[in-house]
């Protein structure tokens, strides 16, 4: 097992390098100066004072190598637009925000999905099933800025429950956006674990256990339902990486101040700088989130333990 995590920790090099170079050549194909701020065009003089100090009179190489040295040392470069901040400050101040609205939904889709999806599968085709089946499709298939619509109209206007539509600062305003964010995902864990617990309770030595005489309670905590956990693992890798990644639209709503609105302003902007040190960072996000998943999947099952050593 050690030897595979250091192999994975050793590919995310040529990963992030690829990242780099990817948004490097995306972000100087789009046209715009991002220091103009009007329809007034900046004197030459001034302009060539500005590219000189941020590095872009350099040719494209010189800049991409200059950008994953600071990557790998940590420094991430100032923003273009945003005078006197660095991206390293912006991702201190904002990113720790997006972090937790990513990681409270993701422990509301799995502390509410997974008992959905036993309970369905241990119930199937009753009343519960059909129930547990039925929010979670309604949850998969309504989009999270509507959900995070109707969660506002209904809890802070219609019935006024006193949770905030906006902010980050106490419990209450979370309550919502975690939903909003959470509910998708949840209906997702509740599917595929119903799925898979249906098709290991087929399986013979699930049999073979009960016809032992073991408790019922033991057949299914013990080997049902870590066996059918392995997909759920699977799935949790990106999922995880996409919730961080991708709560731009509910930071929007709620008013959030993580790095959402950062990210597509920066894109709007042509601040380079920023949208280059948030891609990596959330590229670093998505890449760690799918290591730990192998980790827990070689727990999981020790045969791909031995197979990946």
């Amino acid at each position: 097992m050690t030897k595979f995590v250091l192999r994975r920790l050793i590919w995310t090099i040529p990963v992030l390098l690829l990242v780099i170079l990817m948004t490097f050549v995306m972000m100087r194909q789009i046209k715009g100066n991002p220091f103009r701020k009007s329809e007034r065009a900046i004197p030459a003089q001034i302009q060539a004072n500005l590219n000189a100090k941020f590095g872009l009179d350099e040719p494209w190489y010189v800049q991409y190598v200059n950008y994953v040295k600071g990557v790998f040392t940590g420094d991430l470069g100032p923003s273009m637009v945003l005078r006197g901040q660095s991206v390293n400050d912006i991702i201190a101040e904002h990113f720790p925000k997006s972090l937790e609205l990513g990681g409270l939904a993701f422990l509301f889709a799995v502390i509410l999905g997974i008992p959905l999806g036993v309970i369905a599968a241990l119930k199937a085709n009753s009343a519960p099933d059909y129930l547990a089946m039925f929010f979670s499709n309604v949850g998969f298939a309504v989009p999270s800025f509507l959900v995070a619509t109707l969660l506002i109209y209904f809890f802070a206007l219609e019935w006024d429950l006193g949770f905030p539509t906006s902010g980050w600062n106490t419990w209450q305003s979370k309550v919502l956006p975690v939903i909003a964010l959470g509910l998708a995902p949840m209906a997702y864990f509740a599917r595929l674990v119903r799925g898979t617990m249906l098709e290991t309770l087929q399986q013979d030595y699930i049999r073979t256990a009960k016809a032992k005489g073991l408790r019922w309670r033991r057949v299914v905590g013990v080997h049902t339902l870590r066996n059918s956990l392995i997909p759920v693992v699977t799935a949790a890798g990106p999922l995880l990486g996409y919730l961080i990644t991708g709560s731009f639209v509910i930071e929007q709503i709620f008013a959030i101040p993580g790095i959402g609105r950062y990210y597509v302003t920066a894109v709007t902007a042509r601040d380079y700088s920023v949208v280059m040190g948030l891609t990596v960072l959330l590229s670093v996000i998505v890449i760690m989130a799918n290591l730990i998943v192998d980790v827990l999947y070689g727990f999981l099952d020790p045969r791909t333990r031995e197979a990946r050593t």
